[in-house]
């Protein structure tokens, strides 16, 4: 369902208030508070992203892209502009375009997508080139065999996927193949992590070799914070981690509602428990697998270029520890099941089957 593309005069007050907040945030992580904090504005246009008008020291920012796409391709539009403040009041370039080599090489530092027009990637980004796409395919279709209803089949499919992936990773590290790396957010803004999503946030960082982190994301509709899952990684492997992501949403609430059925439960008073042991015990489940690979000599060496990719992405990582869900027996049944889900069907369709479209300029 699209977005409404207008707010409230309380909630663009708010909305406002919140890019400033932002851009405070991103002055003191990415420039060193260099810069000094500007005006912002709403302008309602299409053509254009954003915009920083030197001789007012303002930052435009379309309204229908803040109202109408997440939270943090807008804040990919906010630090592009802020990059252009920098070249030109910090660094007090006058002379070259506004997307010359200055600005293209702050970019290039700050890991900033330098685009002049289009929606924001990163700039090590890269459509898949065929033999990364083979591979895919094939993963797609050993997951698709994991449809058998045979559950002896259908596990072992989802096993030679899971090898094939780590098999595939393995030889691009030793090879050492130049990799584009790319971000994606997962799933819908939340006010409040729960375990189930925090422990699923771990399995796909582990086993699907992609770094996953939560980040803060504003909701302009509602005027409230919140967070979402952000993935870094190449387009293949975060096209399966986006996958398995929604895959064991649906089928944990699923089996949820099924354990409701079987125990005639009539409240959702132990859902979040039950989903958190579902999706512990996955990840249990996909450790066994992981350590039968090692066994097998497949050992995952950390890949250092996608780290460097993801710590300039995020300059700085803290981590928190929380409390899990009390482990009563809805958790256990909730493992239980977890440990019997097999992962199956095919990802997504091919890069070359998808539309194109215009860009706007920015």
């Amino acid at each position: 369902m699209e977005a409404p593309q207008h707010v409230s005069a309380r909630l663009e007050a708010a909305l406002l208030r919140e890019i400033a907040e932002q851009y405070r945030h991103l002055a003191l992580t990415y420039f060193k508070g260099a810069l000094r904090l500007p005006q912002f504005e709403l302008v309602p246009t299409r053509a254009r992203l954003g915009r920083w008008c030197h001789e007012t020291r303002t930052i435009e920012l379309s309204r229908p892209l803040v109202l109408e796409h997440a939270w943090g391709v807008v804040v990919e539009v906010l630090k592009h502009e802020m990059a252009h403040q920098y070249v030109m009041e910090v660094l007090g370039e006058r002379t070259e375009t506004a997307h010359g080599p200055r600005f293209r090489a702050v970019c290039e530092r700050l890991g900033i997508d330098a685009a002049a027009s289009g929606m924001p990637v990163p700039t090590s980004a890269h459509e898949a080139n065929a033999e990364h796409r083979k591979i895919a395919d094939r993963i797609a279709r050993l997951l698709a065999l994991a449809e058998s209803p045979n559950v002896h089949e259908a596990e072992a499919a989802m096993a030679a996927a899971q090898r094939l992936l780590l098999k595939h990773n393995i030889e691009l590290r030793q090879a050492r193949t130049a990799q584009g790396y790319a971000w994606k957010h997962l799933g819908t803004p939340t006010g409040r992590t729960t375990e189930a999503e925090r422990v699923l946030s771990l399995l796909l960082g582990r086993h699907f070799f992609v770094e996953a982190i939560w980040v803060p994301v504003y909701r302009p509709h509602e005027g409230k914070r919140g967070s979402v899952l952000e993935i870094c990684g190449t387009p293949e492997n975060m096209e399966i981690a986006e996958y398995v992501h929604g895959y064991l949403v649906q089928t944990a609430a699923r089996l949820w509602e099924e354990h409701k059925l079987e125990h005639g439960i009539a409240s959702n008073r132990d859902r979040r428990t039950f989903l958190a042991g579902v999706m512990s015990g996955m990840s249990d489940k996909l450790a066994r697998e992981a350590k039968k690979s090692a066994t097998a000599g497949l050992v995952w060496v950390a890949d250092g270029d996608l780290e460097t990719y993801f710590r300039r992405r995020h300059p700085h990582v803290r981590h928190v520890r929380y409390a899990g869900q009390r482990r009563t027996d809805a958790y256990a049944h909730g493992r239980e099941a977890g440990e019997r889900i097999v992962i199956h069907k095919g990802v997504k369709a091919s890069a070359d089957q998808r539309g194109l479209l215009l860009p706007p300029r920015r």
